[in-house]
């Protein structure tokens, strides 16, 4: 995308310089990303059931949706093989390669996820905004881009989008199991308010009720300052446009 927008008192002086910067940003989910969102959502939930229906919740007036996607000038795709020199001819390849070859093709085609000249998408957010809340309904991250700071990229343009849109409180649901994402929301002011048993369709876990509130207190405000400026330091800058 050729401009984005930053939120402000981000804590920053001036512009970031290059080697600060983040290989992943965030900007709202589009019609062009729904492939993609259904390949992350198979890939960190594959037992959920039934799948989301990300065309139906972009017309959910009150569900907001950001991806984090790779910045082209900043990072390769770890996905995409290297482009062999112009001087080097491309090795034959029998029959059935080929056959296999453009088989998968076709699969990722029907399938509408990830191919090569795509922007690419490591992770997505869904927050629905209910009268007295907002509520994050999921939040996925490619397995191949996990431990690079996205999960919490994507619950820091969360807690932002919500407070701009003059929100008090954020709740979720995790599984009891899930202690590292527990952690994470623990972190960002989240606390366990109750227990839904049996909330997970798969094996019947319990979900742990998390809510931050008074997200827009001078407090927590503060707090939440402190956590954004200790990513940056961590995982570079990283460009937020949150509507």
């Amino acid at each position: 995308m050729s401009a984005v927008h930053t939120p402000p008192d981000t804590g920053d002086a001036g512009a970031p310089d290059s080697a600060r910067l983040m290989p992943y940003a965030l900007r709202p989910m589009s019609e062009r990303d729904v492939g993609q969102a259904a390949e992350i959502e198979r890939d960190a939930f594959p037992t959920l059931f039934p799948p989301t229906s990300f065309r139906r919740e972009l017309k959910n007036r009150r569900a907001r949706y950001l991806v984090a996607f790779q910045r082209d000038d900043l990072a390769a795709s770890p996905a995409e093989p290297p482009v062999p020199p112009a001087s080097s001819p491309a090795p034959a390849r029998s029959s059935v390669a080929r056959l296999l070859s453009g088989a998968r093709s076709l699969w990722r085609a029907q399938r509408g996820g990830w191919r090569p000249g795509m922007q690419r998408i490591a992770g997505f957010i869904g927050i629905w905004y209910m009268p007295d809340a907002a509520h994050i309904v999921a939040i996925g991250v490619r397995s191949a881009c996990r431990k690079r700071g996205i999960g919490e990229l994507l619950l820091i343009g969360a807690i932002e989008q919500a407070a701009q849109r003059q929100m008090d409180a954020l709740t979720l649901e995790v599984r009891a199991s899930n202690y590292i994402a527990q952690n994470l929301y623990a972190k960002h002011g989240f606390k366990t308010m109750g227990v839904r048993k049996g909330y997970y369709t798969d094996n019947r876990e319990d979900a742990l009720i998390m809510t931050a509130e008074r997200i827009r207190a001078p407090e927590y405000a503060a707090h939440f300052r402190a956590l954004t400026h200790a990513h940056r330091q961590r995982w570079g800058f990283s460009d937020r446009l949150l509507s």
